[in-house]
């Protein structure tokens, strides 16, 4: 198990290795996601939806999740408190 664990983490400081990306899916949509080295994270192309990956880590807790922009970039908190208030 320790040396699974290992092999799976060796290269966690270098974004996320290519099994567990392989097993990792969308906890929402359940399709694959995809891993985007701009922006370091696991995108569900499914839903529009960007998650974080912290110290290689990644966050697949729904309220840790983006919704992305039209350009793949995922909407940050200031975007969307400063289009409610121009109404």
């Amino acid at each position: 198990m320790a040396r699974a664990s290992f092999t799976i983490l060796k290269d966690a400081g270098n974004g996320l290795c290519k099994t567990l990306s392989e097993i990792l899916v969308c906890p929402l949509s359940k399709q694959p996601l995809r891993y985007c080295e701009e922006t370091n994270s696991l995108i569900s192309d499914a839903i529009g939806v960007s998650f974080p990956i912290k110290d290689g880590i990644p966050c697949l807790v729904p309220n840790d999740g983006k919704i992305m922009e039209a350009d793949d970039t995922p909407k940050t908190d200031d975007s969307v408190d400063s289009s409610s208030t121009k109404n």
